[in-house]
């Protein structure tokens, strides 16, 4: 089980996963990961297949992959999971599923945690451009027996995993002086940190060099070295703004002022192969579900699908997905659509960082009825 913190930068893992299950290479351990689709689409079947890729799609039931798991366990090879399934847009780590407790319940097999620090600083998701100063480690922790597993709750298999997965790469940073000098590191912060601090304005931020600022109110923030933002107004820690930014949403969602309704281009991915150009289409979000409107290229017919909020407990983003923009993914078990906007933000009002909030909190709120 490892994190998955980082963006490009979890290319790492392949590498570094082996040498911790295997650091004497006398010894022959065979790694099987869980991967996405649009891996399979981007490397290759083949590669991906020998390496002992399992493909699935993100956040829907799937349970042709369960089946897989389990002969890849019962087999005696080892069973590589991300469970956050989805990128740290700040270097912080995601809540786990309390599904996941009971899926180490059921299988009963025993759980490492390999969580590695400098992935998320080396590429961060919102700007994948190489920072060299940043170095990688890694912690390998023999988290559960089978004999622990079977004497305890999926709530306690949760409450000692959790905590072995939790990060803070700005930490993390500051901890090891580890000093990222590139004059461009601020460029794209201002994606995961769409709403300004100051003003209080959504989809008015942007960033240049080593500044993030606000086009509606000119507040500015400077990055320093060691990842903090500085202004006139003192030091500001990338993480707590971050946080701020999912209380605002859940303020909206609390009022009833939260809602997306925006035109998007729709990419369809049904296989490992290629993907599918659907067009344009039309995307809504409330407090239900989501609605996808388009063109299906089965038939060429106008479809629309719905996607529930209270089935996803989060939701797949990107900030730059192939040089195309940001973007976000929804599932059914037979395709995963991206779904890019065709407007800016200031028209579509679409973010990825505040619709990833928003699925966050429907779902835990649908959780609680």
């Amino acid at each position: 089980m490892q994190d998955s913190h980082g963006g490009l930068s979890s290319q790492n893992k392949p590498y570094v996963t082996p040498l911790a299950t295997a650091p004497d290479k006398s010894l022959s351990h065979r790694e099987n990961y869980i991967s996405e689709l649009e891996g399979f689409e981007l490397y290759g079947e083949l590669p991906y297949r020998l390496i002992g890729c399992l493909g699935t799609r993100k956040f829907v039931a799937d349970l042709a992959l369960m089946g897989n798991i389990k002969r890849v366990l019962d087999r005696g090879d080892i069973l590589v999971v991300y469970p956050e399934a989805r990128y740290a847009n700040v270097g912080t780590n995601s809540p786990l599923q309390k599904s996941m407790g009971m899926f180490i319940k059921r299988l009963g097999y025993p759980v490492v945690v390999l969580n590695m620090k400098g992935n998320y600083l080396q590429q961060p998701i919102w700007n994948l451009r190489k920072r060299k100063e940043a170095r990688l480690t890694a912690d390998l922790t023999y988290a559960l027996t089978r004999e622990e597993i079977a004497s305890m709750t999926p709530d306690e298999i949760m409450g000692r995993i959790q905590p072995l997965m939790d990060f803070d790469e700005y930490a993390y940073q500051r901890e090891n002086d580890i000093r990222i000098t590139v004059p461009w590191r601020a460029e794209g912060l201002h994606m995961p940190l769409y709403r300004c601090d100051s003003c209080g304005k959504e989809f008015t931020m942007r960033s240049e060099g080593c500044e993030l600022f606000c086009t509606a109110c000119g507040k500015r923030w400077t990055m320093d070295e060691l990842g903090t933002l500085h202004s006139d107004g003192g030091e500001f820690y990338i993480p707590d703004l971050y946080e701020r930014e999912r209380e605002s949403v859940e303020r909206e969602i609390d009022s009833g002022r939260y809602g997306l309704d925006c035109k998007v281009k729709v990419l369809a991915l049904p296989n490992g192969k290629n993907f599918i150009d659907c067009g344009e289409g039309r995307l809504t979000h409330d407090e239900k579900q989501f609605t996808l409107s388009f063109t299906h290229y089965d038939g060429n017919k106008p479809v629309t699908l719905a996607f529930r909020n209270r089935s996803m407990p989060s939701i797949h983003t990107e900030y730059n997905y192939r040089g195309m923009g940001q973007c976000v993914t929804l599932s059914t078990t037979d395709n995963t659509y991206f779904l890019f906007p065709t407007e800016p933000p200031e028209v579509s009002r679409f973010n990825a960082t505040k619709i990833q909030f928003a699925v966050e909190s429907f779902y835990r709120r649908s959780s609680r009825r």
